[in-house]
């Protein structure tokens, strides 16, 4: 039997997920990711009303007059979220940490694929995988992965990005969409494998920060753990050691940016702060309005 208060936090996330889901990000959810999954109808000759760039060579070379290759949309989308549980994600200098947030988006996701009747999976991993539910589509199912986003407690302390997206790339064997839920902070390159996810799948990153991992306030000095790693060292808070540790920061952010830019990936950047329904609308707008041109 669940906690009284875990039960009562999955239910508010219910209704109020459901009422924004039902009111704004329902059709725009469903547009953003229309012909993230195709699937092959038939072949027959060509018309003129057809594209040429549709013309299926071997077949016509073979029939000796030209022929198409024609795909539908699939109507079903399979949607994974790849979601960071590793320690840093526990941090949070305002109201809510990052994992909070990360559980509210996936509600949101979640929701709206059970709105349309789209499977999603759950993948949650910190340097191993941690846990994993594959696509269903449904209610029950839905309300299973918020209540393990907000309850479960991670085995590791670490973050392996490379390990959940090579993962995710041998289990998801059809097209889909994968959120990789993240603060992105990883000691290993992840370039090579976000690329290679994102060439079989439709990959949206979506970056959880902190607002004082943005811009460190001066004079407000603090010895610190490395809640993933357990190294200790002090901060002074003096102006030159902020101005540097800011330089970092911002190089670090313009570092995410540019990995996911050169992989072709899509980035939402998420502070603690945030309106989370109002940045995944922008996002959801963009996206349609990127597939309509």
């Amino acid at each position: 039997m669940l906690p009284a208060e875990l039960a009562r936090q999955i239910k508010l996330l219910e209704i109020r997920t459901c009422r924004i889901v039902d009111e704004v990000t329902g059709g725009a959810y469903r547009s953003a990711f229309k012909g993230s999954g195709i699937e092959f109808d038939e072949v027959r000759e060509y018309t003129q009303e057809d594209d040429v760039r549709d013309i299926d060579w071997n077949v016509s070379a073979r029939m000796g007059t030209p022929y198409v290759k024609k795909f539908v949309e699939e109507r079903e989308l399979t949607v994974m979220l790849l979601v960071d549980v590793s320690a840093s994600g526990a941090f949070g200098s305002a109201e809510k940490s990052k994992r909070r947030i990360a559980a509210e988006l996936a509600a949101l996701i979640a929701f709206s694929a059970f709105r349309t009747g789209d499977k999603v999976g759950l993948m949650m991993f910190s340097d191993q995988i941690e846990l994993y539910l594959p696509p269903k589509s449904g209610r029950q199912h839905s309300l299973r992965l918020i209540r393990e986003m907000l309850a479960y407690q991670p085995k590791s302390n670490g973050t392996n990005l490379n390990l959940a997206l090579k993962e995710t790339a041998q289990l998801m064997k059809k097209k889909g969409v994968v959120f990789l839920l993240s603060d992105l902070l990883s000691e290993v390159d992840f370039e090579k494998e976000l690329r290679l996810l994102n060439s079989r799948q439709d990959v949206i990153a979506v970056e959880f920060t902190d607002p004082i991992e943005q811009s460190w306030p001066v004079d407000f000095a603090i010895d610190l753990e490395d809640s993933e790693t357990g190294e200790s060292f002090s901060f002074t808070g003096g102006n030159q050691e902020v101005s540097l540790l800011n330089k970092q920061l911002n190089n670090l952010a313009i570092k995410k940016r540019e990995i996911c830019k050169r992989c072709q990936v899509d980035l939402i950047q998420l502070s603690s702060t945030d309106d989370v329904l109002k940045k995944v609308i922008d996002f959801f707008g963009r996206r349609q309005r990127r597939l309509t041109r």
